[in-house]
């Protein structure tokens, strides 16, 4: 039979992403189970290959998998999401180089058109982006190529498996593809889910050949038109396709879990004033102004007198300055604290987000042009010299807010202060 081929979409997916990066300044845990931690270092979010064969679950409470941790002497990890941040930047960065076409699909994972590239070539052209990723950054990745998003992804599983860390269905004839189908289990295909899949299974779907067979009516009937077009993707038909245009993002939401309780308006005051500045930096960052801010406080779910209250305030002249969007959470804050209440959670939310090229000038536009200019002076000194090189006296109190990180590498590659020293002997 002839090789199928319309389009050539790669999914390059990072291994054990988290892991690989703390893996990364710590060559002896090569070969070691080792797992990274969530928030408060609650729950584990990311494990090695070797951590999975000793029968560490994903999404298990920390505490819970302590006897299995112990008993295989487990390395463990806070999470280190500016470090996991950096260097996904820096993988995504090569991927440019080898198609102007990218999906950015999560800090992890990106989808690439390489339509450009002769169907003979294509074993070779995607070996050559993953040692080139291994060889600039040491971040270990799988590649998976098909005609559609749906087949990458069923490619790119394989392609775990395999040595060389690389699957292609672009050459391969429908024969190869569709014995690859009938040993895929239809829980682990893209978009279909564990409620799906019980679904599918309860009527007689049990492999992934099987249900890309499956009647388009029956489907459709019984299922949503999102599943009709995954099967079609399965077929060879591209329903999915490439989304290269990020959108623009309507709400930018920073929060946090506290390592202890907070009962104090300072401590409290401290969080947030945080919690405003990342997110003005993540919004000016986008080239975003906010016309609405909300800020909440709230208790434990878990023990009495549960509070949960919000804030909101409409900003009369949409910003990104930070020394407005944190003299308004403040005033926020002041309205809804509560003395007498152990708070566990504090967040700020910017609302209708618009881009600040198409804000119309007023009677105020001089000011905010000085404004704007001291802000991209302050984010200019953060990203050489680190972030919170420059930043406010509220928001350095005495962190009694900081996340429980009990097992941080510390190590922040965009950080000068924080990258690991080699001595030479």
């Amino acid at each position: 039979m002839q090789p199928i081929n319309k389009r050539i979409i790669a999914l390059v997916d990072c291994n054990s992403f988290y892991v690989s990066c703390e893996r990364l300044f710590r060559p002896d845990l090569a070969k070691r189970p080792v797992v990274v931690l969530s928030n408060n270092d609650g729950c584990i979010i990311s494990r090695s290959t070797e951590a999975k064969q000793v029968g560490i679950k994903m999404g298990e409470p920390y505490f819970k998998a302590k006897p299995l941790i112990n008993k295989y002497k487990v390395a463990v990890f806070s999470s280190n999401y500016e470090l996991y941040g950096d260097l996904s930047r820096r993988v995504m960065k090569i991927l440019k180089n080898f198609s102007s076409d990218i999906e950015f699909y999560s800090i992890d994972e990106a989808f690439l058109d390489l339509t450009h590239i002769t169907m003979e070539s294509v074993e070779d052209y995607i070996s050559k982006i993953r040692k080139t990723i291994l060889q600039w950054t040491g971040i270990p990745v799988s590649i998976g190529a098909a005609n559609t998003k749906t087949l990458a992804k069923v490619a790119n599983h394989i392609a775990k498996k395999k040595k060389m860390g690389i699957e292609e269905f672009i050459s391969k004839d429908q024969d190869y593809i569709d014995k690859e189908l009938k040993e895929f289990p239809v829980a682990e295909v893209w978009g279909i889910g564990r409620q799906l899949s019980a679904f599918f299974h309860n009527n007689h779907f049990h492999n992934t050949y099987q249900l890309k067979n499956a009647d388009n009516y029956w489907v459709r009937k019984n299922s949503s038109v999102v599943v009709l077009k995954t099967i079609h993707e399965l077929q060879g038909t591209c329903c999915f396709p490439l989304n290269c245009t990020p959108t623009v993002r309507k709400n930018c939401c920073v929060s946090r879990s506290f390592g202890t309780s907070i009962t104090d308006m300072y401590d409290l005051q401290e969080a947030l004033v945080n919690h405003c500045i990342t997110a003005a930096e993540r919004i000016r960052s986008e080239g975003l102004i906010a016309k609405t801010i909300y800020v909440f406080i709230k208790t434990s779910r878990f023990k009495k007198n549960y509070l949960s209250r919000v804030e909101k305030i409409d900003i009369p002249m949409p910003t990104n300055n930070t020394l407005e969007l944190v003299d308004l959470a403040i005033k926020a804050l002041e309205r809804i604290y509560s003395k007498g209440h152990y708070y566990s959670k504090a967040g700020v939310l910017l609302s209708g987000l618009q881009p600040r090229a198409d804000y119309t000038n007023n009677l105020f536009s001089d000011l905010n042009r000085n404004l704007d200019h001291l802000m991209n002076i302050i984010d200019q000194t953060n990203n050489k010299f680190g972030r919170g090189s420059i930043t406010l006296a509220a928001a350095r109190h005495n962190n009694q807010f900081k996340l429980r990180r009990q097992h941080s590498s510390k190590i922040d590659t965009s950080f000068i202060q924080r990258v690991p020293v080699v001595k030479a002997g």
